[in-house]
Parts: structure tokens; C-alpha cells; sequence
């Protein structure tokens, strides 16, 4: 039996992870600052005896006594509204934390998984994105306090392979929606599904016809999973999201669709840096951990909106 550290664990994706590594007979230790993430995400994991959960800031160095055989490092702010919010302790997480939890995974001799992001591609000028491009990023820009984090966070997980030989892999995560997605968070997904359910105008920023690339949460931790087991991801990055590709407008008409709503669209200014194209290449993927997504964006709809239906 394994025995896991999961940072940001009661977040959307990571306790969807812990309940996943659960069922596999792992032994799963969850740290989370509860900042965004909840701890009724834990609810289905949070008696069971091969779960522990503790709550602390990783940006504070800590000790997790005895072994550990697989980190994976998934804790930050990760919708605008909240990094924007809490954009210095955002960069802290992503530099300090991220040092102090790489640290902790060379002292146990742990396989290391970081989670960055999409964003780290910015506004990209090549399309769809592959692994091998540099990206387009406002390093001074209202988003660059998440974009600019995650980048010195794959950089700094890139020397501790390079200097200490650790085995790390850096995952970018595509947009990611399903149960657990918090109604707050500005995304584009929530937002509609919000909007659709309450029977107010669903907001566009922009012309509708930037895209996105939508992931399914179990697909995404699947991809994940797959990652940390495989022998041949050591220092490597790699895409995780669907390539399948629809503009904001075309996702909000589906939305509209499936929750029977009659609101109307309005439409917004763009925000500052906000991309205009988001698709993954995730032939890296398919070639490293033999992954596909395999949940279609509207069967994944149906089951986030029957959740967000639930929980008001």
C-alpha cells in the first residue's frame, strides 16, 4: 500500500484525486489551507481510515513523518477572481509553497507531480499548444500573478530534477469542470450554469468567439494518475485536457440547451490578457501514458449541471 501526499486536496480537482486514490487502496495524507478548497469535497473519504486530512498553508515549512511514496502538488488559487483576489499569497503558494513541498518530496525520495496550467502558455501565438512552446505571457499583467507563478513553479520543479535528481513531472491542466466546481469561480462553465440555473442573463466578455478547451474532472484525474505511475515522465511536461474545441458562445448555448433555460446573452467587455484561443496538443499524452479524455462535453454537462442543481 502507497502512501500519498496531496497538497490542495479538498479543492475541485484534488479531492476528486483523494477519493480516486482511496479506491485504488492507497493510504492518502490531504493538505489543504481551505482557501478555495472545502472540506465537504472530503465528505464521501473524511472517516475513512486511510485518509487523513490536515489543514495548513504550505507556504509555512512542515514535516510529514514517516515514508511517502508519491507527492502530488496541486495546491493554489486557480480561478481569476481568486488569485486576482489573493494574487501575493497566489505567487507565495507557487514559489515558496512549491519549494518547500519539492523539498519535502527530495527528503523522502517521493515521485513528484506538479500541477500548472494552460495559462502558462498566456495568449498563445501557436495553436493548438504543444509542449515545446514558450508561451505569450504579460509578466506584469493582472493575470501574471497566477501565469508567471506557475512558470517559476515548473522552472523550480525543473532544477530539483536537474540538481537532485528528483523524478517530477509537471502536468498543465486545460480548463477542468465537473461536480465540486465552485459556483463562484469565474469560469466559464460555472458561470453559465449559474446563470442558466437562476434564470438571470448569462454573460459573455468579449465577442463569444474566443474558445476553450473543455476537460472532464474524471478525465483529468485519470490523466494525473497516469502520470505519477508512469516510468517514462521523469522530467517531463504534458498536456492534460480535451482538445475538442468550442467558442464561450457556442458553451453557452449548450448550457442554455441542457438547463431548459430562457435566459438571454449579454455580452461584456474583455478582460486585460484574457486569451483568444485555448486547445491542448495532447499527442505527448496519448504517446507517454497511452490517455484520451473520454467524456464527451455534453454527457459531462449533464452530470455538472444535475450536481450544481443539488447543491443550491
Amino acid at each position: 500500500m502507497k502512501r500519498v501526499l496531496v497538497t490542495g486536496g479538498a479543492g475541485f480537482i484534488g479531492s476528486h484525486l483523494c477519493e480516486k486514490l482511496i479506491q485504488e487502496k492507497n493510504r492518502v495524507i490531504c493538505v489543504d489551507n481551505l482557501g478555495s478548497g472545502r472540506k465537504a469535497n472530503l465528505k464521501n473519504i473524511i472517516n475513512n481510515p486511510y485518509f487523513v486530512f490536515i489543514k495548513r498553508d504550505i507556504i509555512r515549512p512542515f514535516k510529514i513523518p514517516g515514508k511517502i511514496d508519491f507527492v502530488y502538488h496541486l495546491a493554489s488559487y486557480a480561478s481569476p477572481p481568486y488569485y486576482q483576489k489573493h494574487s501575493i499569497h497566489t505567487l507565495m503558494t507557487n514559489s515558496l509553497g512549491t519549494y518547500n513541498i519539492l523539498e519535502l518530496a527530495r527528503q523522502k525520495r517521493a515521485r513528484f507531480l506538479i500541477t500548472s496550467t494552460s495559462e502558462a502558455y498566456g495568449d498563445p501565438l501557436v495553436h493548438p499548444q504543444r509542449e515545446d512552446y514558450w508561451g505569450n505571457v504579460n509578466p506584469v499583467g493582472i493575470r501574471s500573478c497566477y501565469d508567471e507563478a506557475k512558470r517559476f513553479g515548473e522552472a523550480l520543479t525543473m532544477e530539483y530534477v536537474r540538481k537532485h535528481g528528483l523524478s517530477a513531472v509537471i502536468i498543465r491542466i486545460f480548463n477542468t469542470y465537473g461536480p465540486r466546481l465552485q459556483k463562484d469561480d469565474g469560469r466559464v462553465i460555472s458561470n453559465f450554469i449559474n446563470q442558466c440555473l437562476a434564470g438571470r442573463p448569462v454573460t459573455i466578455y468579449g465577442s463569444g468567439n474566443q474558445t476553450r478547451s473543455f476537460c472532464y474532472v474524471s478525465d483529468q484525474v485519470a490523466g494525473l494518475m497516469l502520470a505519477m505511475k508512469s516510468g517514462k515522465t521523469a522530467g517531463e511536461v504534458i498536456n492534460i485536457g480535451n482538445p475538442d474545441e468550442f467558442t464561450v458562445k457556442e458553451a453557452a448555448h449548450i448550457i442554455k440547451k441542457l438547463t431548459g433555460s430562457k435566459s438571454g446573452i449579454v455580452y461584456r467587455p474583455l478582460p486585460q490578457d484574457d486569451p483568444a484561443r485555448r486547445r491542448p496538443d495532447i499527442r505527448k499524452a496519448k504517446k507517454l501514458l497511452n490517455w484520451k479524455p473520454a467524456v464527451k462535453l455534453e454527457e459531462g454537462l449533464v452530470k455538472t449541471i444535475s450536481w450544481f442543481k443539488n447543491v443550491r
